[in-house]
């Protein structure tokens, strides 16, 4: 079944969630209008790494356009693009990213591209623990959620080859991965804001430090709650906040003690109303064995890796985006420099930052 739908500035509240100040100090007046199909397919029985099964999983999808075959059946101008933790495929409509590119005559304009934006397990209105088995949900990982993009695509969409895969932080990762395991599948690859190896110090130490806020807190009851354990998702917003956040960018927003203390209180207040414990305790929990660094050699598509300064998930002193980079065949590596424009990790989702490094990737693909 399908409906058209228009996105209205609503859809930043959850990505707010990982790009906290994204759109804190700036939100357009009106998103642009663009004719968007959205729908669901029902994968049955479907097997998680875990050994768990669900009768159906639900995969929410919108798309954009109109997908175009050549004479052998093949699907030749398919883009799938992934959001992050916490995020839906819609909030690749809002203007800084859909006004940036879909419209006529911009990179990827529609009536040239078919877009898929997927809501991914766990997240939307895709299925998700908070549906009803709360804790009892399958937990579910990456590859569970690649393989169920992969099945959406071929079984539910008759898509058999992407033109392009790039995604958003979760779904940064989500891209490596799709340039590995379906390296036949996409033609090139546009990781943005993410790191190429298992999710370690610093960052899976935030990341821990959310899960067990949520876990610790006696309201949880082992995730069958009936209203939401208040201090763990405070825990949570806490360093959601400080993980999206842009230094540059908040202190020129929030030049006093007052305008800080309002933002935070405005921040929680937004936030902390759209959050589900168990939803978000299982989508961080989902990056725990990500690691696609054993296996860069084998990614034969162009890589244009993107990754931003003030990136407080990944930070660039870290050195090891420039590291691993090396190890992919057609792989490039951009650092955007941090700016009082720039959003910190939310940068990913201001198209004009690295639009013109996209250019480069549909030109060097297409040869």
């Amino acid at each position: 079944m399908h409906r058209q739908f228009r996105v209205s500035a609503r859809s930043c509240v959850m990505f707010l969630a990982l790009t906290a100040t994204a759109c804190l100090a700036q939100q357009p007046a009106k998103p642009p209008a663009f004719p968007v199909q959205d729908g669901d397919y029902i994968a049955r029985n479907f097997h998680f790494s875990s050994g768990e099964t669900l009768p159906e999983l639900r995969l929410h999808y919108a798309t954009l356009g109109k997908a175009e075959r050549d004479v052998h059946g093949r699907v030749t101008n398919a883009v799938l693009i992934l959001h992050g933790t916490g995020g839906t495929g819609r909030q690749f409509l809002l203007p800084q990213f859909a006004g940036v590119l879909f419209g006529p005559g911009q990179l990827l304009d529609i009536t040239r591209y078919f877009i898929i934006l997927p809501d991914n397990i766990g997240h939307g209105h895709s299925s998700k623990p908070s549906d009803g088995l709360h804790a009892h949900f399958p937990q579910y990982d990456y590859g569970d959620m690649v393989r169920a993009q992969h099945e959406l695509l071929e079984q539910g969409l008759r898509v058999n080859h992407l033109r392009l895969v790039m995604g958003t932080s979760m779904g940064c990762m989500h891209s490596w991965m799709w340039a590995e395991t379906y390296a036949d599948f996409v033609d090139a690859a546009m990781p943005l804001a993410c790191l190429p190896v298992q999710i370690a110090g610093r960052n899976r130490i935030w990341r821990k430090m959310i899960m067990d806020g949520i876990h610790n807190d006696p309201e949880w009851k082992n995730g069958d709650y009936t209203t939401e354990p208040r201090a763990g998702i405070e825990i949570a917003a806490d360093f959601l906040l400080i993980a999206g956040s842009a230094p540059l960018r908040m202190q020129n927003d929030m030049p006093t003690r007052d305008d800080a203390d309002k933002n935070l209180h405005d921040f929680m207040q937004r936030v902390t109303a759209q959050l589900d414990a168990n939803d978000l305790w299982y989508a961080f929990n989902a990056s725990r064995d990500y690691d696609p660094s054993p296996s860069l050699e084998k990614i034969t598509a162009p890589v244009m890796f993107v990754n931003s300064a003030d990136d407080f998930i990944n930070p660039p002193d870290l050195g090891i985006a420039e590291r691993q980079i090396k190890r992919v065949r057609k792989g490039r590596f951009v650092l955007i420099p941090a700016s009082e424009q720039t959003h910190g990790h939310g940068t990913h989702t201001w198209a004009a930052f690295w639009q013109q490094y996209l250019k480069e990737l549909l030109d060097e693909s297409r040869r």
